[in-house]
Order: structure tokens, then sequence, then C-alpha cells
């Protein structure tokens, strides 16, 4: 029977490439000159810290502007707000969401259902696996879900017949 599957995951390597480069240019730049601002990636988040909330802020623009060249969707990352550090300065954290949380999951099957598309969704860990009986039926369930907003960038993978 054929499938694919619906998820929802950065290009680590992206990520990377946009952190190292905005790390150089926080470096280079006049504005940020004694301000002591880094950018450091721990695990599944990004932690922008400088001197100062607004340097810190500049600094996660940089960031954004570097990951937006790269063509890596800010839908993937969660800012938090700026949080004081213990010398005086600001910390804000940017979380990576990788996978098709559980919600989202719930919302994307429920949409397959209400298309009447002769195909049926399930959700498998941090993907939803949509099966139906020919081809074109999840090319159009594939439209479908591209039409839709769920608030997270999708991606269709392990397409079988």
């Amino acid at each position: 029977m054929p499938s694919f599957d619906v998820v929802s995951k950065v290009e680590n390597h992206e990520v990377e490439n946009a952190l190292q480069q905005a790390q150089k240019e926080v470096a280079q730049r006049f504005d940020f000159r004694d301000t002591d601002t880094s950018l450091e990636r721990k695990d599944a988040e990004i932690v922008v810290q400088s001197s100062t909330e607004d340097r810190a802020r500049a600094a996660l623009t940089v960031l954004q502007e570097k990951l937006a060249k790269r063509k890596v969707s800010l839908k993937f990352f969660d800012v938090g707000k700026p949080e004081p550090t213990s010398k005086g300065g600001a910390r804000i954290t940017l979380k990576i969401k990788n996978g098709v949380e559980g919600d989202k999951a719930k919302e994307i099957v429920a949409s397959i259902k209400a298309s009447k598309i002769k195909v049926q969704g399930s959700i498998q860990a941090d993907q939803v696996r949509v099966t139906g009986k020919n081809r074109d039926d999840l090319q159009a369930c594939i439209r479908h879900l591209r039409d839709a907003d769920f608030g997270i960038v999708l991606g269709f993978t392990n397409f079988r017949e």
C-alpha cells in the first residue's frame, strides 16, 4: 500500500554554518566591540549572550539574517524572552524545534480526515504516516497539506508505492 511520511526536520549543518557566520560577523563588527557578545549552540538550543539586552537582540537579528540567507525557516526556532545574567547582561535562548509535536500531529491528521481524500493518517513518534490505495490520492493529500498552515515547516519523505 502506497505511503509517505510528514516530517518537520531542520537541516543541522545549515544551522551550524549560519551560526558560524553570525559568530564571525559579531566578532568583526564595531558595534559589538567590548560587549562580550557570544552565540553558542548547546544540544537543541542556541544561546545568545551579551552585556546589554539591546546588543543581545542585535546579535539575534544577525543570526536570523544568516539563517534566512541559508534558507532555514525561522519557524524551526522558538525565541525566548531576554533573561538577566549574573554579570548584569542579557541572555536570549532559541529552542530548535525538530519533529512534529503531538498537538500539531493531531491537527494534521484531523485536516487529512476533513479533506475527504481517501487516505489515512497515523501518528508515529515525531512524524505522521499517510497511507492510501493509489498514488494520486497521496499526491492530492500532499497538495492539501502544503496549502494548509500549521505553523511549522512540513517535509514529505519516504514516498513508497
